[in-house]
């Protein structure tokens, strides 16, 4: 990486917002034109860039970028669309099972209660996690990224992401483990 980009980074990671005004005044217009390319629809392109660099800002310290930092900003919104997609095939394949299997599949109120619950609990869990285990296990499980993704993204080696992620679930384990009598229960419902 170029010095004068390792010296932006730093202003950046100290909180410099001038810094990171002109890094998004440079790459921000030709981010959301690369973004268009990948999903068609202006608004999601424009989101997806903005998501990129609200957590560019909110992460600042914790990411380390060994590629130039237009790679990395362009992989980021690369990753985020394609993410996008993805939740969107999902979606759509759900509203399809529904429609092919109708809506006899409804939960009945205590399940609902239990998975409620539950997601709450399991919310604020993964909120008590350390930042960048808690950034990982996000970034693995709920944005799908495959390990070298999140390597890629956060600055750090494929190894450091599957200890991060290996120690969320520790932890995760650790908090939720009077749940799992339940979660079984809640489990076995719908088999």
């Amino acid at each position: 990486m170029p010095p004068i980009e390792q010296d932006i980074l730093a202003a950046i990671r100290h909180g410099n917002e001038q810094a990171f005004e002109s890094v998004f005044r440079q790459y921000y217009a030709s981010l959301c034109r690369y973004a268009l390319q990948l999903l068609a629809d202006p608004d999601e392109a424009e989101e997806e860039v903005q998501g990129m660099f609200l957590v560019l800002w909110e992460k600042r310290d914790g990411i380390f970028i060994t590629t130039s930092l237009k790679s990395y900003l362009y992989r980021a919104v690369h990753n985020r669309c394609l993410n996008r997609i993805k939740h969107v095939a999902v979606r759509e394949e759900h509203r399809e099972h529904i429609r092919y299997v109708g809506h006899d599949t409804a939960e009945s109120p205590v399940q609902t209660l239990i998975g409620d619950e539950l997601s709450d609990r399991l919310q604020r869990a993964i909120q008590k996690l350390p930042e960048q285990c808690r950034l990982a296990f996000t970034l693995s499980r709920f944005d799908e990224l495959k390990y070298q993704e999140i390597a890629d993204q956060l600055g750090i080696s494929i190894k450091t992401v599957e200890n991060q992620i290996g120690k969320a679930l520790r932890i995760l384990r650790t908090e939720l483990s009077d749940y799992l009598p339940i979660l079984v229960m809640w489990l076995l419902s719908y088999s």
